[in-house]
């Protein structure tokens, strides 16, 4: 098993393992269950059919998760297929073993979740709003929550009852330890002087077509929903504006600022009280001429503040003594109490800074309130807006007027963008993704899109430029580029094969990088922890099979910047358990438990889909 985990982690194992895995349950996987009408499915589980808009709708998700990441469109959608597929078939499963939720711990669950939080605390309406975009009912959508609980439930299940013994958290940090000897050498990307011919650019050019074209584009027109310009037009007056900065004063209210220090006088029994009140009257009395921080250094039984002249600090209620807190609070600055008895003594303290709190009058500040009242007052009527039109963008697909008439919103426009980079709110990552999703070059509305929690855009194709073949002529100079490259790259690789191949043969590494004037790095003691090689350097060399009959294991490694590197590893020697790793065991034996559980879910999943009755129709 550990071997197994070690492969997986290809070589940069290091402490990952010893961070607390979570493994909550993916809940974008079961948002599948709408109605489809006439459509054919993509794929089937038992009696389960998947359509395509299930397929766009995980793949969305998906890729929001992987914003401003370059990522393979179908390569994603195939994953977003293969994700539905698996969560279905786990459903089933758990399903057939009566395992239960009730509604309650969904509806707890789902109030839970930050999205529908608006300070801290669960918000109707944003709920409402979501279940609108989405066109499910609350019903529905806990239905969904449920299934996804109890999935978790059966997942948690074979996780949390995963154990890792002491032996084998003793292999991991064998592993983990081990250490290995390399020489190696590094062959440079080599230039080769002979350019391409023109027969060599239009043969690639014709096979490689599909890499040289101008980007697909569109441009589409939009209607945009916004809090700010609803709040616009909420009326108002001067009497609302007063009562709201009555209610919101805090708002606009600066606290005061109190620093202070102090010198104490410890009480250590009852029969010490009196003398610590009369230490604490005689350094009153010295302060007539002396300065308190002196005072404070010389005589303070807080050795602590002592050192900086009794200094304590900005003055918080809440945090000392009643009556610490209330002579504090009735000093005027530079003022010096008479002495305070708290539990640790008695004190005398003085006042070092005061700022005074501060209330903005209502004049200073009437921009504010009323930009904060409208907005406030704007609120139901957005919610009520949004679900007007989600409702009607989607009883009208082919058309933004009925709805733009409706809410008395204009609709935009945008120039041409792709799918990398726009202008305007086509510069939004979002908006250029709904923009190329099927449904929208179909020249349907796209479903609504929330910018944020205040602002919801609806958009319809307005013109569609496929992706087109640039002339070779534009792109000759880069696909030489491309051919030297290559040419480069087999170059390279064909000097660094021969090294190897004469460093198998039994020559030393020395004798050869002498020859084709290159410098040969030893790195004794290199441990999956050291980041002094490049990583994949490191990966390959902890890949490397170990050192056998006193030959050692030659192989190459490419680095990021095309060089390849052929290394000699000559010594493994394994590691051992340090104090500090002893300090990690019981991290250590969890987190390898849970990586342990891990796979076995994982391995679980596979079983029950390769017994599951599943269909995969053929993309066209």
């Amino acid at each position: 098993m550990l071997t197994k985990i070690r492969e997986k982690a290809q070589g940069a194992f290091a402490w990952g393992i010893l961070i607390v895995i979570c493994v909550p349950f993916a809940l974008w996987g079961i948002q599948n269950y709408v109605d489809t009408g006439e459509e054919s499915p993509v794929a089937s589980v038992g009696d389960k059919d998947f359509f395509q808009r299930d397929v766009n709708r995980a793949y969305e998700q998906y890729s929001q998760n992987l914003q401003g990441m370059a990522f393979d469109e179908q390569a994603l959608k195939a994953q977003a297929l293969e994700k539905l597929i698996k969560d279905e078939v786990l459903l089933q499963h758990v399903q057939a073993k009566g395992l239960v939720t009730t509604d309650d711990a969904a509806r707890d669950f789902i109030q839970s979740l930050p999205y529908f939080q608006v300070e801290d605390k669960f918000d109707e309406q944003r709920y409402k709003t979501m279940l609108s975009l989405q066109k499910m009912s609350s019903g529905e959508f806990v239905s969904r929550i449920k299934n996804a609980l109890i999935m978790e439930q059966f997942q948690r299940s074979i996780i949390d009852s995963s154990f890792a013994t002491k032996y084998d958290v003793e292999n991991f940090f064998k592993i983990q330890n081990q250490q290995r000897d390399v020489d190696y050498v590094t062959v440079a990307v080599q230039k080769p002087t002979e350019q391409p011919s023109e027969a060599d650019i239009v043969a690639y050019y014709q096979q490689h077509q599909d890499l040289y074209q101008t980007p697909e584009q569109v441009s589409v027109e939009y209607i945009e929903l916004a809090l700010e310009d609803i709040a616009k037009t909420i009326a108002v007056s001067d009497e609302q504006l007063n009562a709201y900065y009555e209610e919101q004063k805090d708002q606009y209210t600066t606290a005061e600022r109190r620093k202070i220090s102090h010198i104490l006088f410890a009480i250590k029994d009852k029969t010490d009280e009196k003398t610590a009140l009369e230490k604490a009257l005689k350094a009153k009395e010295q302060l007539a001429t002396k300065d308190f921080a002196t005072v404070a250094a010389e005589l303070s039984d807080d050795k602590l503040s002592a050192k900086t002249g009794g200094d304590l600090g900005l003055f918080t209620v809440g945090v000392m003594e009643k009556s610490f807190e209330d002579a504090a609070s009735a000093l005027k600055l530079g003022e010096v109490s008479k002495p305070v008895k708290s539990a640790f003594g008695y004190h005398l303290i003085k006042v070092t800074e005061l700022i005074p709190g501060e209330t903005k009058p209502f004049d200073a500040v009437k921009n504010e309130v009323t930009q904060a009242f409208q907005k406030a007052q704007a609120e139901n009527a957005f919610y009520e807006s949004a679900e007007t039109l989600t409702e009607m963008s989607y009883e009208n697909p082919d058309n933004l007027k009925t709805v733009a008439d409706a809410l008395g919103i204009a609709i935009k426009k945008t120039g041409l963008f792709t799918k990398d980079k726009g202008e305007g709110i086509a510069a939004d990552e979002k908006i250029r993704r709904a923009a190329f999703t099927e449904e929208a070059l179909q020249g349907y509305n796209s479903t609504p899109i929330e910018l944020g929690t205040d602002r919801l855009v609806v958009l319809r194709m307005l013109e569609h430029k496929p992706a087109a073949a640039r002339n070779l002529k534009e792109v000759e100079s880069d696909i030489a580029a491309v051919l030297l490259a290559d040419k480069a790259k087999l170059q390279t690789v064909e000097t660094a094969r021969k090294i190897k191949a004469r460093l198998q043969a039994g020559e030393s590494i020395q004798t050869v990088a002498a020859e084709n004037k290159l410098q040969v790095k030893t790195v004794a003691g290199l441990t999956r922890t050291k980041n002094e090689l490049a990583l994949p350097l490191s990966d390959a060399i902890f890949k490397a099979a170990k050192p056998v009959g006193g030959k050692p294991t030659v192989f190459i490694a490419e680095l990021p910047a095309g060089e390849q590197a052929v290394v000699s590893l000559s010594k493994v020697k394994e590691g051992v358990m340090t104090e500090d790793d002893k300090k990690q065991m019981e991290l250590a034996t969890k987190n390898i438990a849970k990586a342990f559980g891990q796979t076995e879910f994982n391995a679980l999943v596979n079983s029950l889909l390769a017994d599951a009755d599943v269909s995969v129709k053929a993309p066209k």
